[in-house]
């Protein structure tokens, strides 16, 4: 399976950055010219087997402003080609260079910061990362208005921390338990109709 996926994620990544390049282009100009900053934004987050790298996301907030970790709902940091950007999840598009590298795979348990990862419970931990993280998976699905579901909240990063997390560590290892191909394209056709067709 594991030499399987990954000629699986090598031919649909570089099938991915070559038709979409025209896209990611288009996006990459408006951000420049819709604020000042990088195109991409980089953040460490930790991979398979406890292995940070830096994932890439184009740019979606104003560039060297702090702040919490966690967005929610309308963030004020957000910009105004940023809100497009991640309500289309095309801000996602770049990973499939993350695919490409081998640092992620189209599908797998999304990628966590050393904050969050280092209170993982350690059984759930080892499983989880003992695939390569992914660009979607069940739990992005279920969780697609996780930042609003957030913004409800009287203490976001306690929500996410005690109910939003380990709800999704226990669908990523539900991921680990059945990985297949079968299971991967299932997902990606359902992430895929999901953000061009929303939930119809």
């Amino acid at each position: 399976m594991s030499m399987a996926k990954r000629l699986f994620d090598l031919l649909l990544s570089l099938a991915g950055l070559l038709l979409l390049s025209p896209l990611m282009l288009a996006v990459a100009a408006w951000i420049k010219l819709d604020s000042p900053g990088p195109v991409f934004f980089r953040q460490e987050r930790v991979g398979r087997f406890g292995v940070p790298f830096r994932i890439h996301k184009f740019r979606t907030m104003t560039h060297g402003g702090a702040g919490s970790l966690l967005t929610v709902g309308a963030d004020a940091r957000i910009t105004r080609a940023g809100a497009f950007l991640r309500r289309s999840k095309l801000d996602e598009l770049p990973q499939l260079i993350d695919v490409l590298l081998g640092s992620m795979s189209l599908v797998g348990p999304r990628p966590e910061v050393p904050r969050y990862v280092a209170m993982y419970p350690q059984t759930l931990r080892d499983k989880v990362l003992s695939v390569r993280p992914g660009i979607t998976d069940v739990a992005s699905i279920e969780y697609r208005d996780e930042n609003d579901l957030l913004a409800r909240a009287a203490d976001p990063e306690r929500e996410y921390v005690n109910v939003v997390m380990p709800a999704k560590l226990a669908l990523a290892a539900h991921y680990v338990d059945h990985a297949s191909l079968r299971f991967d394209m299932q997902l990606i056709l359902k992430t895929m109709r999901l953000i061009w067709w929303g939930d119809r």
